[in-house]
């Protein structure tokens, strides 16, 4: 049944947590206190958690405090995150999804933890994944389905569901996720959330259980763009030395492949593009051709890959034994899939990857639906959306996917919902290779005009 979630927009933003501890006016202590009681709940309510780490928050809680007292106070100090459980956090568990690492507990931070909780940020717990990140549903025999909060008979997305639903049910701000096909895009759109992929290697992966290395990603998501670009500065990536002109020249992709628009995220997105033309140049673009391909080649790559990450580690008998039967069935397909196969799919990205980047270097940023429809119901194999009819994972996955093949970066803010019993509905923003500081600037802009609700127009139309 649908259910309420409290408004988060009543909760303090990441820059004014940051000033209120500057300015004494609370603790690390009060905010670490108020994130581990959000969580519990959100835990009972959406099974976002997969480890709440009272103890070692606490813990460091009192050392931020320190910290304060001495002036000493770092970039993010007394924050709290989360952090997806396919990375890895020194003395949490981190299962990676799977009961075959149900006793992990890594002696290490992943590289990206490290250098977040060297600049202040407290990790509270560990977020719910799919098993290895194998999937778009975040849903777990072992472990129980992560619901989403705006509704808890549907999915939050996945794979990085449980950041997605513990960011919009409020139990943090901002975390930590991974993108392999939109995992972190995918669960953004869906539980009204921003997700954010940067370049391809801009972030390091040392310290995060691979699925497709050539396309894994780490992500962020948090519940604004500016309370993402936060936790971006001390990874790097800094949104106010990037690049946005105050007018631009944007290129739109209305549908990405053969998966059209559900009629309530066409609305939705139409009136989105109709506010941006109030203050830009829209061009319609037709990726009919472009994107032919894209999920087919993706796919077969996951395959490739992802086989080959877990038959280095385990036989096919042990695999059917002991992983979860969706990813088992997975394997029994990858170890089919001989190389020939495995080169064409590559072949494929690498011509999309070209011709995608010639579209992109005649406008400042791309826009896209984040994905073509609202979260499915739990335990839906299949999606329909007018005369298509396919698998869950082609349709929340094709309008994400193609930029893990290109490595671009790219960006799902929530938009206007017209329908939908007010579901959430995502648009995803994609940039010049390298271009992230630039991304995340015009990011900010658009999420800016987009909370004015510019007025209906329709847009230009131009052949790609």
């Amino acid at each position: 049944m649908p259910t309420h979630i409290e408004a988060d927009r009543g909760r303090p933003s990441i820059g004014r947590l940051l000033a209120e501890l500057a300015a004494g006016a609370i603790s690390p202590v009060d905010v670490i206190d108020d994130a581990i009681c959000y969580a519990r709940n959100c835990q009972a309510e959406v099974n976002a958690f997969a480890e709440i780490d009272e103890v070692g928050a606490r813990h460091a809680a009192s050392h931020g405090e320190r910290r304060y007292g001495e002036r000493q106070a770092r970039p993010l100090e007394g924050i709290a995150i989360a952090v997806k459980d396919m990375i890895d956090t020194g003395g949490i568990s981190t299962r990676y999804g799977s009961i075959v690492h149900m006793d992990h507990v890594p002696g290490n931070d992943a590289e990206v933890v490290r250098v977040l909780k060297d600049n202040g940020a407290i990790v509270v717990g560990k977020t719910t994944t799919h098993e290895f990140a194998w999937g778009v549903t975040t849903s777990s025999k072992a472990f129980g389905d992560t619901l989403n909060p705006h509704d808890h008979s549907r999915i939050p997305g996945g794979s990085s569901g449980g950041m997605a639903a513990a960011v919009a049910y409020g139990a943090v701000r901002a975390g930590l996720g991974t993108d392999t096909g939109g995992s972190v895009r995918i669960p953004a759109a869906l539980c009204g959330v921003v997700g954010f992929k940067p370049t391809y290697g801009r972030l390091p992966l040392a310290g995060v259980f691979p699925l497709a290395i050539s396309l894994d990603h780490i992500g962020l998501l948090g519940q604004t763009v500016e309370d993402v670009a936060r936790v971006c500065r001390p990874l790097g990536i800094d949104s106010e030395s990037g690049h946005s002109p105050r007018r631009k020249r944007i290129g739109i992709f209305r549908q990405v492949g053969k998966v059209p628009l559900a009629s309530g995220v066409a609305e939705s997105f139409d009136t989105a593009c109709a506010a941006l033309r109030s203050e830009h140049d829209l061009v319609e673009l037709d990726g009919a051709d472009l994107f032919a391909r894209c999920f087919a080649s993706f796919a077969g790559i996951v395959l490739s890959e992802g086989g080959a990450v877990h038959f280095r580690r385990h036989d096919l008998a042990f695999i059917t034994k002991h992983y979860e039967q969706e990813t088992a069935s997975r394997l029994k397909l990858a170890a089919a899939v001989e190389l020939a196969e495995y080169a064409d799919c590559q072949e494929t990205r690498r011509r999309f990857t070209e011709d995608i980047e010639r579209v992109i270097a005649q406008f400042d940023v791309l826009i896209t639906p984040t994905c073509p429809c609202i979260a499915p119901r739990i335990g839906a194999e299949e999606v329909t959306i007018g005369h298509w009819n396919g698998s869950i994972r082609e349709a929340l996955m094709t309008y994400t996917a193609p930029f893990n093949l290109a490595g671009l970066p790219a960006i799902s803010l929530p938009i206007q919902v017209c329908r939908n019993d007010g579901l959430p509905v995502g648009l995803q923003i994609i940039a010049k290779r390298g271009c992230d500081e630039d991304l995340l600037a015009a990011a900010t802009e658009i999420e800016g005009l987009l909370t004015r609700r510019g007025s209906p127009a329709p847009c230009s139309k131009e052949g790609s």
